[in-house]
Formats: structure tokens, sequence, C-alpha cells
């Protein structure tokens, strides 16, 4: 017996299977890494850092995440990857150890009308199961509390084969949906403001109609004058009930005007297919301005806005129906649907109740089943994200997180940091893109990119414990302890901007003074009601510029100086220097190599395999013809300009030949918001969120506005680059301009002349406002949550 015991207590040699416990890349070569080589321990939480474009996410995303994904694809038929997006290998030489990698990004949630909170983390489907039972008045199955579903009927004779013989039976169907008849699912009826479409005081040919393109005798108005249902001379208003209805709503009738066949369409249906069923982000900007004037959202009356027919909002559990259950805070809907105790659903309620649970240890709570999707900001999104993954009893994979932080309070990052730790101790490994460095602190490994960003980047400048990178010497490590000083004397205001009675979403009637002439922050706990405040009392116009979170549309055509209008002034100069026509100077027209069409790269479709992307031949990814090439500007050809990156522009555009003052002044800003690094020609899709939104602020710095309103501009900040922003900020403010930030970082609170801070909580238990003052009066008073964190912060 007690030598079975010794010989337990011997310790075995660990077993081969156990050894495999890094994550190694050797010669990582993606975007503007330089041949890098890290180990990344597995089972722990890792930490990537570095400046803004430093190379972080194209380490984390673009090589490991990135193969993951593309090996577990491998793994299906090829009829099946036939069906799946087409991936390339990163530019790496070894990627070994991996495992699968389940991604949670900052990418918006699509903004589909019909897609809610409660459709994007399966809760509604859960309600709907739990209605469909215990719902009084029973209407029917899981499908009638569905607003994507509608309800139809029909009948008709079948044939079927019975014993050899041919039967017609007489067949019928019948399916009962959730979805509202009037505004089909979608909470919202569109109306056509029809004075915006003709002046009815008008004859058709004095030009009544008064949508773009449907004026001066073109074709399109030329077929309602010449289509002869009506006079084109009579003023609209004197039509007849017959003659409004054929130049409104007829139905395509194919006719001959000016002998060539055309479909004539009522003007109401045409516009509609035409325009209204376009992207509005893509449309010319005085199409677009049209739309937005002609077309008005307004709640739809027969469902009130809650999608459901009056079928699914008549059946109810507890005088409670789906629709109330929707507009529900979640945090109150987790407490109801707790006081239900039927075990014929038992297991149903449990998984409810611990999806519901998770939206409130998220830090969600105060969010609402039915809110739409794409009205969330991309911190909300990304933990609306991980909320399937909480409570999943999956083991031994990689997390992959995108800096979880944005859009948190630091009351909330606390949270957060318990979140990913959780994770980690189920045996995952956890790799997080951060600036932030409370949740640095938390980290078991530290991988530092740099030195500096883009060119200057793509180095691991520190690998090791949160110790060492304090002492390692780096830009993270020097700038790891820094907190930034309340200041001495604040500005006084020059005027104020005065808010009264503001109640968009959680706001309790607010009435509140902006000072203007100052840098003034607005804070609180994310769902306090900040943007509602801001964006919903202060609209985007005259004289005020707004700056949020939606992201940059751009194809891998467009870069930064497409994007700002930098190009234009650089491809007049270089034509009039040259003697020719702007347009040679332009990779999408008149000057594109005819190879490549001007992308600088030939694409290859492989069906379901990888596509391959090859540099073309012909102009050596240059994108031009070469005959373009040969005109220059100061020495250089126009494939050169765009190969310099902004700081090396900045001085070729400032004097000399090559002197062009409205191209200085554009490359200027965008040194100011720190985009220095970045190269003129870069393709947008390869920029950073951060860097998105920094290009975004210093397009619209050239805007003559009076206020500026800037939602979260720290998003994808580096601590060393936030100082570079508060003094983006200051100049902003000396040169007369009011600055409105929407922000959480406390570096920033702390270098406000006034601070207006909501809440107390979030959701309803938010949006009052709580505080209004100077920085150094809430770290006085530490009365909320913003005053004790702030306080902290500046070490009082």
């Amino acid at each position: 017996m007690s030598r079975a015991t010794r010989t337990d207590t011997q310790s075995p040699e660990p077993h081969v299977a156990d050894s495999h416990d890094l994550i190694r890349v050797h010669g990582a070569r993606e975007n503007n890494l330089k041949d890098v080589s890290v180990e990344i321990p597995k089972r722990r939480l890792t930490v990537f850092t570095g400046v803004s474009g430093s190379g972080k996410s194209s380490l984390v995303f673009s090589t490991i995440a990135a193969e993951s994904q593309r090996m577990i694809n491998e793994t299906y038929s090829a009829f099946v990857q036939g069906f799946m997006p087409t991936l390339a290998r990163p530019e790496v030489d070894v990627l070994d150890g991996l495992t699968t990698v389940i991604t949670v990004d900052q990418q918006r949630m699509g903004a589909d009308p019909r897609s809610t909170v409660g459709t994007a983390t399966d809760a509604n489907a859960m309600l709907r199961i739990l209605f469909s039972r215990l719902g009084k008045p029973h209407i029917g199955s899981p499908k009638a509390f569905s607003f994507n579903v509608a309800s139809i009927s029909g009948a008709g004779a079948v044939t079927v084969q019975r014993g050899g013989e041919t039967v017609k039976e007489r067949r019928s169907f019948s399916i009962t949906g959730g979805m509202c008849p009037r505004c089909e699912g979608r909470g919202t009826v569109t109306d056509l403001d029809l004075t915006q479409l003709f002046d009815d005081s008008k004859s058709l040919n004095e030009g009544a109609i008064t949508v773009p393109g449907y004026k001066g005798g073109g074709w399109n108005s030329r077929l309602y004058s010449e289509s002869g249902f009506y006079d084109p001379d009579k003023p609209i208003r004197k039509f007849t009930k017959k003659e409004l209805q054929d130049f409104l709503h007829r139905e395509p009738t194919r006719m001959k005007i000016a002998g060539i066949n055309m479909t004539y369409e009522g003007l109401i249906p045409r516009i509609q297919k035409s325009m209204l069923s376009k992207d509005k982000e893509g449309m010319q900007p005085h199409i677009r301005e049209f739309v937005d004037r002609a077309v008005t959202f307004t709640t739809c009356p027969e469902c009130d806005g809650t999608r459901l027919s009056e079928g699914a909002r008549s059946s109810k559990i507890k005088k409670i129906s789906i629709a109330d259950a929707c507009a529900m805070q979640i945090s109150d809907l987790a407490e109801w649907v707790r006081t239900l105790d039927e075990p014929s659903v038992g297991p149903l309620l449990a998984s409810l109740q611990q999806t519901l649970d998770s939206f409130v240890e998220i830090g969600l709570g105060y969010l609402s089943l039915d809110r739409p999707a794409g009205t969330l900001s991309g911190g909300e999104a990304q933990r609306v994200k991980m909320i399937r993954h909480l409570g999943s009893s999956l083991t031994d994979v990689t997390y992959v997180f995108d800096e979880p932080t944005i859009g948190l309070h630091p009351h909330d990052i606390q949270r957060m940091n318990g979140l990913l730790l959780r994770l980690r101790d189920k045996g995952n490994t956890v790799l997080v893109v951060e600036h932030k460095p409370e949740t640095i602190a938390i980290a078991d490994h530290v991988v530092d990119l740099g030195p500096g960003a883009g060119t200057a980047g793509g180095a691991v400048c520190f690998e090791g414990t949160v110790e060492g990178l304090r002492t390692g010497g780096t830009v993270t490590g020097r700038h790891f302890d820094d907190r930034a000083s309340l200041k001495e004397t604040v500005r006084k205001a020059t005027g104020t901007l005065e808010i009264r009675g503001a109640t968009a979403n959680n706001l309790r009637d607010v009435d509140v003074d902006i000072p203007l002439g100052v840098l003034a922050v607005v804070t609180g706990v994310a769902g306090s009601g900040k943007s509602s405040l801001i964006h919903g009392s202060i609209p985007a116009g005259e004289g005020v510029v707004s700056i949020d979170q939606t992201p940059i549309r751009g194809s891998r055509r467009s870069n930064p100086a497409t994007y700002t209008g930098l190009l234009e002034p650089i491809r007049k100069a270089f034509a009039k220097a040259n003697g020719v026509k702007p347009a040679l100077f332009s990779s999408n027209s008149e000057g594109a190599c005819p190879t490549c069409n001007g992308a600088g790269v030939i694409y290859t479709d492989l069906a379901m395999m990888a596509g391959v992307a090859t540099t073309c031949d012909e102009c050596e990814g240059r994108r031009f013809q070469a005959s373009v090439l040969d005109y220059h500007l100061g020495g250089r050809d126009i494939s050169e300009v765009l190969a310099m990156p902004v700081t090396e522009a900045e001085e070729f555009f400032a004097t000399g030949e090559a002197r062009i003052p409205a191209a200085h002044k554009i490359l200027e800003r965008l040194v100011d918001v720190g985009l220095g690094y970045l190269s003129l020609g870069q393709p947008l899709t390869t920029l950073s969120g951060g860097e998105r939104q920094r290009l975004k602020l210093a397009t619209h710095m050239g805007d003559k506005a009076g206020v500026y309103i800037l939602d979260e501009p720290t998003t994808g900040l580096h601590l060393a680059d936030v100082e570079q922003l508060l003094g983006l900020l200051d100049r902003l403010v000396d040169a007369g301009k009011s600055v409105i930030v929407i922000e959480h970082h406390q570096a920033v609170m702390a270098h406000a002349d006034w601070i207006i801070d909501l809440g107390p909580g979030a959701g309803h238990d938010g949006g009052k406002v709580v505080f209004e003052g100077t920085p150094d009066d809430l770290v006085t008073a530490r009365s909320t949550l913003t005053g004790e964190h702030l306080a902290a912060y500046v070490g009082t």
C-alpha cells in the first residue's frame, strides 16, 4: 500500500501533448510588419500595445486570426468553401500552435432596419417560443410573434399520384406571422412629400417637376410631358383624379416617344426605384440632399412602432405582451423573467435568464431588445457580440478582442477586465489589442509594437510582463504611468448654448447651458445619455461640425489624398506645369494603367480557393500609364508623390516649384491630427479605426464652423498620442472655436475648461445632469462616479 502511494507521488514525465503551449509566429510581413517573430503563451491573457498604426491589428487580426480562419475553412468540402469568403494566406513564414480563433471586433452591426438587439443575440427567438407556449390567448407558433414573418394564406388544386392514378385534390394553407402589415415589420412608414416632387401651380412644359434629373427638357421630363395621358400645358393642380393617378401612380406601360421605345411609369414608383432603393451614402450629394428633403419617416400608426401585428400584441403573459417585453430596459426584463415559474418551459427560461443577465453583467442592461442594431456605438456593438461567448462551454479556443474598452467609462472598464479574466480562467487564450493602462495592467504577457507608426513601426519593441514594460524604455513604457494634471486656470466662456427640455431616449427633461469658446467635455457612464443630449439637441448644420463614430466608406481605390480632397489641387498643378489635362493624373480616369485599370495589382479569382493578387507587370504597381510618369512637378512624378508620407509631402508642397498652398493647408491638418506617417496613396481599407476617425477630423477642420462636436476622439489612440490630441483641441479653442467633446478618457476630462457629467447610472437610472462645473470642482466634490475616478487618476 505504502509502495503504491510512493509510486503515485513521483512526478511523471510531461505528456508530449502538453508541450504545445505557445503560439509561435515567425517572419510576419503583413502590411507594415517587418519580419516579426513572437511567441505567445496559450491559456493566458496577452495584450498588444503600441502607437496607433504600429502594426498591432496586422499581427493579431491579419496574421494570427486570419490564418486560423483560413485553415478551418479548408477543412470543409470544396462545395461548402464555394459559399464562404475566400481568404489568402497571410505573409508569414511559420505559424505554429494555432487554435480556433473567435474574433470580437469593433465592426458596427448591420444597419438593416429589421435587425435589433434582440434578433442579433437570439434573445428574441427565445421570447417568441416563450410567448407561443404561455401567451394567452394562444395565437400560434413562434412565427406568430416574429416581425420578420408575414401572415399569408392560400388555397388551390394540387395533383398527386395515388395507387398508380393521378388524383386532383384541393389543399389550403396558412401561415400566421407577427409582421405588422402596414410597415412590414420596420416600425416606421415612409411618406413622400409631394411638394418636393413638383410645383402644382406650373404645367409640365413650364418645368413643374423639381426632382434632380427631371428638369430642362431631358428624356426624364419628356417621358411625362409627351406621354399623352394628360395635357402638358395644364397646371398640375387642375388635373382630374384619373390624370393625377396616371401622373403619380400608373403601372409600367410601354410606349413610343419621339420614335423611341420607352417604359412610362408613375412618378412616385419611378423615384422609389431609381433613388429611394439605393444606399444613401453612395448617392451624389445633390441627390442625397433631395432624398433628405422629400422623404419623411414617421412611426407606424398601426403598430405604434412595435413592428408587430395586432394578434402578436394581444397575447400576454402576466399582462405583458411581447412588444412590452422588448421595449423594457433589459435589466427590468431580466427581473420580470425571474418571476415566471413554469416548469414546462424551465430550460428555456434558464437560457433566456442567462442571456439577459449577461447583458447586465457586461454593462448593457440599459438597452432594450427592440433597439435597432444600427444605432449601437462601436463599443456597444462589440459588447453585444461578446454576450454569446460569455456562457459558452468551449475551452482551449483563442479569443481576439479589438479595444474592448472603447466607449466605456472607467467604472465600466473594471467590469470588462473581470470578463476577460473569466474567459482566460476557463482555459482559453485571450489576445487583446488595447491602449488603456487599466487593461494593460491585468495582462499576463505584453507585446509592444513600434517604435513609431506606419513605415516607422512594424517591429516588436518589448515582450514580457507589465512590470518589465514599465522599465523597458519603449514609448508605451515611458507613458504608462502618465497622468494629466488639472489645469491651474480655465478659460472663460464667451457665450452659452442653451438646451431646454431635452427628452430624447432616456433624458429626463434636461436643461443645461453648454459654454461656448471653451473646451467643454460631456461625460458619464456608458448609456447615461451623453450622445442623446448632444447629437439629439445640437443638429449638425450651419456653423456646427459633428464628427461621430460612423465609419468612413472607402474601397481599396480610395486613399487619404482622395478622401481629403488633397489630390484635386495636386492634379491641377501637375496639369498646369505640363500643359496637359488633370484627368491624366487620376488612377481612376484617363491616366490609369490599362492592364490593371489603375489598381496597381491584378486580382485573379480562383473560385472556392483564395484569390491571388499580383503586382501589375506593366506599371509595376504604380497605377499609371508609363507616358503619365514622364510628367513631373518639382522633380517628382505623380506616383512618387502618392508614395510620400504626409510629413514629407508637407515640406515638398511648401516651397519652390511644387508650392501648392491649398494642398499644404490640408497636409498641415493631417500632421496636426497625428497622421504624418501615412502615405498619401495608402488604401483606406488598410487604416485602423482610430486613423479613420482622425482622417475625418482633419477633413472637417477646414470647414467654416464655430462649433465642433467630437464623439470620443481618443478612440484607438495610444497614451502618447492623447497628448497630441489635447494640443490640437487647445489650438482649435485658441483659434476662436467652441469644442464640445463626448469622452470617457480621464486625460481629456482633466484638460477640460468645463465638465457636464450625466448619470447617475445608465438607461432609466441615468438621463440627468449630476454635475456641471470645472474639473477641479468635480474632483473636490467627488459626488459622482466620474468625480471619484478622476480624483484617483490625478492623484488627489
